[in-house]
């Protein structure tokens, strides 16, 4: 079986990527079974290099706050601030502490110098402004909203003042609150205020989309596009503080639908704009329905990249990263009777492989489902094998040399 697999493994680069579809996705996405270690994110940079250079994709998404990743952005285009300031304040999750992402976003920032505005790489972040332990205040998203609005429109058809939505937001703390994530009790999300300004949020968003023609002649399309992706990361994050306020069952299930639903809503705005390139969990982008084990309960969503694929069909394309060895979490030699085993018997450190072809000389019944000693880690499920374009596969993954991360 091993020469079988073999035949059928290339290089992890953009021709044997670009081989897996009869077309370029509008969206292709690379998942990876952890965070907190840059190996795998190095491969995605050199991958992503070669795409953004050969095949003329011009967006990178990661699975970070997308108010905050702006900052990013306007610092890899026109090179505002420093890539300090974009790296220290322009990532949730701790990722902009990764030496790979820095390396990612010095890349971005020289490949765009000197080039027209229109042929620039961007940068976004497609995640929600949420944290593990907290989500964040809306204030920075509907404050922004409305000072958009109120430069281009009468400011009788706002909803609310400045003044108004300051009031009703109050102070940041009692929105990130902590203790929130695990008592509905400690949450701000059900409180006249927030109850208020839900309401605000749905009217601003209203009006954006009531003026479109005479905002995008007034502003621009790109100032248009930021004030849609406010919209959306405030009604997303005032919907997510009112399920943090839930004391059903269906709780923590309801939140991490809501933020794959804030996650796809992100990746398809970005597709409209052109061909993204997008990197998160592959629990964020697989096609199958997802599930985690917490607090004793199985939860399940459909997660950012089943929504995607859901709307545009061959347009979305997912490449699955597995390891076979992440030693310092100990997870050792994956077992020969595994998907991650089979590819372990390979000599390459790294390689793509045709899911498709790999199932057909897997057979059937198929290899069993690995489990891993540690709860960071997610082994390839071979049932979805016949729902990814490519596997990724990347032999022995080290330890960086700094603090992971939060996952």
């Amino acid at each position: 079986m091993a020469n079988d697999i073999k035949d059928i493994a290339h290089a992890v680069d953009a021709a044997g990527v670009m081989r897996l579809f009869a077309s370029p996705p509008r969206v292709l996405a690379l998942g990876e079974p952890t965070h907190g270690v840059d190996a795998p994110l190095l491969l995605r940079n050199a991958l992503f290099r070669q795409l953004v250079e050969r095949e003329g994709y011009r967006t990178i998404a990661i699975e970070s706050d997308s108010v905050a990743g702006l900052l990013v952005d306007s610092y890899v285009t026109t090179g505002s601030g420093t890539l300090d300031e974009a790296m220290g304040r322009g990532f949730s999750h701790g990722f902009g502490a990764s030496a790979a992402n820095r390396e990612l976003v010095d890349w971005m920032r020289a490949f765009n110098e000197g080039r027209p505005s229109g042929d620039r790489v961007r940068f976004a972040g497609f995640d929600g402004p949420l944290e593990m332990a907290y989500a964040a205040s809306p204030r920075e998203a509907l404050t922004s909203l409305h000072r958009f609005l109120g430069g281009h429109v009468d400011p009788d058809l706002l909803p609310c003042t400045a003044g108004t939505l300051d009031r009703l937001l109050g102070a940041d703390d009692r929105w990130t609150d902590t203790a929130a994530m695990l008592d509905p009790s400690a949450s701000f999300g059900r409180s006249a205020e927030a109850g208020r300004l839900r309401l605000l949020a749905d009217d601003l968003g209203a009006l954006l989309d009531a003026w479109t023609p005479h905002l995008i002649a007034v502003a621009s399309r790109d100032a248009f596009d930021r004030a849609l992706m406010y919209a959306r990361a405030a009604s997303g994050l005032l919907r997510y503080h009112y399920w943090m306020a839930d004391t059903s069952p269906s709780r923590l299930a309801r939140l991490t639908g809501l933020r794959d639903q804030m996650m796809a809503g992100n990746l398809l705005a970005l597709a409209e704009r052109g061909p993204v390139l997008a990197h998160a969990h592959n629990g964020h982008l697989q096609r199958d329905i997802s599930s985690l084990l917490m607090g004793g309960r199985r939860l399940e969503w459909w997660s950012a990249g089943a929504v995607a694929e859901a709307r545009l069909g061959e347009g979305y394309g997912f490449l699955a990263t597995a390891f076979g060895t992440l030693r310092h979490q100990g997870v050792g030699v994956p077992p020969p009777e595994t998907l991650e085993g089979a590819l372990y018997a390979l000599p390459e450190e790294s390689c793509l492989v045709d899911a498709a072809e790999l199932a057909a000389v897997l057979g059937a019944p198929g290899p069993v489902p690995r489990t891993s000693p540690y709860f960071g880690y997610a082994p390839l499920d071979p049932a979805h094998l016949a729902r990814v374009d490519g596997v990724v596969f990347m032999k022995d993954v080290p330890e960086d040399r700094r603090t992971p991360p939060t996952p």
